[in-house]
């Protein structure tokens, strides 16, 4: 009995092929694990979830939020992020539905869910200090999925450095 091997260059047809057929396979699982602008993945011992969300980086973004809308789309949300952590707080002026109100610090660890907040409410709803960005869902949706303090969340615009769940 002869034992005939074969080259790389002779099975992929030559080593171009095995480099092109490398790199698809590295592109198709690193685009399955990477991070999408339109999307915060949050997990925690409940298990996880994904929303897609609009991002409210600037000022005037992070000043309109959510008011005015009549309804929101079931795991949907909006990203609130801020350039460094301080204190955060917010109202429900001119916001016509009820939201959870999820607050992060800048690991990406949920620090404090205010649920239900009631629509038109002028009320202050603080999350502490040293909040780098605010998830707001629909109200009733975390106590649904079982969303708690510690929880994590993901998203490219946090700081990957500092995250407990980096995109990469």
């Amino acid at each position: 009995m002869t034992l005939r091997t074969r080259s790389l260059g002779s099975i992929f047809g030559a080593p171009s092929l095995l480099a092109v057929a490398c790199f698809s396979i590295w592109l198709i699982v690193s685009t399955a694990n990477a991070c999408e602008t339109g999307v915060a993945e949050i997990r925690g011992e409940w298990g996880s979830a994904r929303f897609r969300v609009e991002v409210a980086d600037s000022e005037d973004e992070r000043r309109r939020g959510l008011m005015f809308r009549e309804r929101l789309p079931t795991q949907s949300g909006m990203l609130f992020l801020y350039e460094r952590p301080g204190p955060a707080s917010f109202w429900m002026k001119n916001t016509l539905i009820p939201l959870d109100i999820i607050f992060l610090g800048e690991s990406g660890a949920v620090k404090f869910i205010h649920s239900n907040a009631r629509p038109g409410s002028l009320a202050p709803i603080t999350g502490g200090d040293g909040i780098l960005a605010v998830l707001e869902i629909n109200g009733g949706m975390a106590d649904q999925l079982g969303l708690g303090i510690g929880s994590q969340l993901r998203h490219p615009k946090m700081p990957q450095s500092k995250a407990i769940w980096p995109c990469d």
